[in-house]
């Protein structure tokens, strides 16, 4: 069942900012039994993500009692909650008077292999990268186009989740997901000032963790950090806490123009590479540009990761499960 602006439909109109422009946020959270679990936190973030952005956040009251509506229907169920900066004509120029379109849906909860909370989770490292942008970052806005080119990346339905980097080669987050390491007993996770959303679920386990006797750190951590954690856990507000198991090995791609190029050494993200053009001996790669320069790709394969069986997504999860409301 879906609500627009309070109203049963599934349409919203052509030129809503939200479709033209992804000028909006959302939040996605969990109800059961009849209860929308953490709504408070839920709209707390809904309206800071909307005073970011500058767009009118529709009030608590209004929200909880269209939820409501939606979870008589479906008791169990995940619940989306999309607030757009409303309806303008063509341009970027926002006009003096917006009315923001909300939007609220009601679903079945993704089912998940039974081993994913039992044995943990596989994980692929993406070659799409996070822009730096600052001033969306921890943002849960509507322009997620680098998470659906990164989950275009692997279509083994063995691996869970991918793992994103920023440009600068830090650990940021999951393509649906945010992310701790453990080392001894400090949780880290990264630093999402300059990109990346910060989920509600991350929020939680923050909070919470010293009643574990841990410490939370947060801090840029690169890509090597995640190979001496002693533990790794996903998490968002509709999978809980995911333990992961493996991290899968991968080719990261350098290329250069010339030996004498400005960009020589840069990373190049590569989603696909057509094999024929692969140096079978050298694992050197051609391609060329649109002033048939070549640009000389050079390969090196990261390792995987593999961590014996864990108890910290066990754990978290019975300390959230413990203090949901």
């Amino acid at each position: 069942m879906t609500l627009v602006n309070g109203l049963p439909s599934e349409h919203v109109r052509v030129f809503d900012r939200g479709l033209t422009y992804g000028d909006g946020v959302f939040r996605t959270l969990l109800a059961r039994a009849g209860h929308p679990l953490c709504w408070p936190r839920h709209y707390d973030k809904l309206y800071a993500d909307c005073a970011a952005l500058g767009i009118m956040c529709p009030p608590e009251a209004f929200l909880a009692a269209e939820m409501a509506e939606l979870i008589a229907e479906t008791p169990d169920c995940v619940l989306k909650v999309i607030v757009t900066r409303g309806e303008s004509q063509r341009g970027y120029a926002i006009p003096e008077h917006m009315e923001p379109t909300r939007i609220l849906t009601a679903g079945p909860a993704p089912q998940y292999p039974a081993n994913y909370l039992t044995d943990g989770v596989r994980l692929h490292l993406c070659s799409t990268r996070l822009a730096i942008q600052p001033l969306l970052a921890g943002i849960k806005h509507l322009n997620r186009l680098e998470n659906v080119l990164a989950r275009r990346e692997w279509t083994n339905s063995e691996i869970a989740e991918g793992l994103m980097l920023d440009m600068d080669g830090n650990v940021i987050e999951g393509t649906m997901s945010n992310l701790f390491l453990l080392k001894g007993k400090t949780l880290h996770t990264p630093d999402l000032g300059r990109c990346g959303v910060a989920g509600v679920q991350r929020e939680r386990i923050m909070d919470l963790a010293s009643r574990l006797g841990m410490t939370v750190r947060v801090e840029n951590l690169p890509l090597a950090r995640i190979y001496d954690a002693d533990e790794v856990v996903l998490c968002n507000s509709i999978i809980g806490v995911w333990q992961v198991r493996e991290l899968l090995g991968t080719c990261r791609t350098y290329g250069d123009r010339s030996e004498n190029s400005a960009g020589r050494g840069q990373i190049l993200p590569v989603l696909q590479v057509n094999s024929h053009s692969i140096d079978q001996k050298s694992g050197e790669i051609w391609t060329a540009q649109a002033d048939s320069q070549p640009i000389h790709h050079k390969s090196d394969r990261l390792p995987g990761k593999t961590w014996q069986a864990g108890k910290l997504a066990a754990r978290l999860r019975s300390l959230l499960d413990d203090d949901c409301h």
